[in-house]
């Protein structure tokens, strides 16, 4: 696997990171603040954000942004796996539609999401730092790191429809198998190239695929490899 293909799953197997902005207030000064983010199917990274905060005020004084996040399941902040994204910051005209799929991560942000005043910019990477463990470090140009446009990104709301309708006998298989978790209620929230995310009782879970998947039918028999793996 490469490090552009790695530090994807890395981002997408995470839920929050530290914004970092351009301080308007203090000339340009770096400002850190905690941002719960999705990183859509080509790879950027939605952001739901209000104009009265003072990061949405230092990207309308200048978008560039970077963002960290890291193992948020291990205590050696050291020497775990990290990831810096660095960017740029803008507003999406069409809230509506990058909102279905940010809701279905964060069903808790829906009072924020109908007031006027907060918006979702996308985080558009430009180079990425990835560190992958002790002595495995890259910079990785967002050429590589970027996803091209597939079917799969107008494919995902059928395919996460038949899992949730179909499969949840087989997602409570893989939450057992491949986390090592048994759970009651499961529900399929988002899939991409790269892996696909369950809502697994009060947690979200991560799966990577080994190869990455374009499509309705690979992803079908990424799914059903899976489903052999865990019988």
């Amino acid at each position: 696997m490469n490090n552009a293909r790695e530090a994807r799953q890395m981002l997408r197997a995470h839920r929050y990171g530290a914004l970092c902005t351009l301080s308007k207030k203090f000339d340009g000064h770096p400002f850190g603040s905690i941002t719960p983010y999705l990183v859509d199917h080509d790879g950027s990274l939605l952001i739901l954000i209000s104009t009265l905060a003072e990061h949405t005020k230092n990207i309308q004084y200048d978008s560039r942004v970077s963002l960290i996040t890291h193992n948020q399941d291990s205590p050696h902040i050291q020497t775990q796996g990290r990831i810096t994204v660095v960017g740029t910051a803008q507003i999406i005209t069409d809230k509506d539609k990058a909102g279905t799929r940010y809701l279905r991560y964060f069903p808790e942000a829906q009072t924020y999401f109908d007031m006027h005043d907060f918006s979702i910019y996308r985080i558009m990477p430009q180079a990425l730092r990835y560190i992958g463990s002790f002595g495995k470090i890259h910079w990785i140009e967002a050429s590589s790191y970027l996803v091209p446009p597939h079917p799969l990104i107008q494919q995902e709301n059928d395919v996460i429809s038949h899992m949730n309708a179909d499969h949840r006998d087989t997602m409570r298989h893989y939450c057992q198998h491949f986390h090592r978790i048994e759970v009651l209620h499961v529900e399929m929230l988002g899939i991409d190239c790269d892996g696909f995310d369950v809502r697994a009782d009060e947690k979200i879970l991560h799966f990577d695929f080994p190869e990455m998947v374009l499509d309705a039918q690979q992803a079908r028999h990424a799914l059903i490899a899976m489903s052999r793996d865990t019988s």
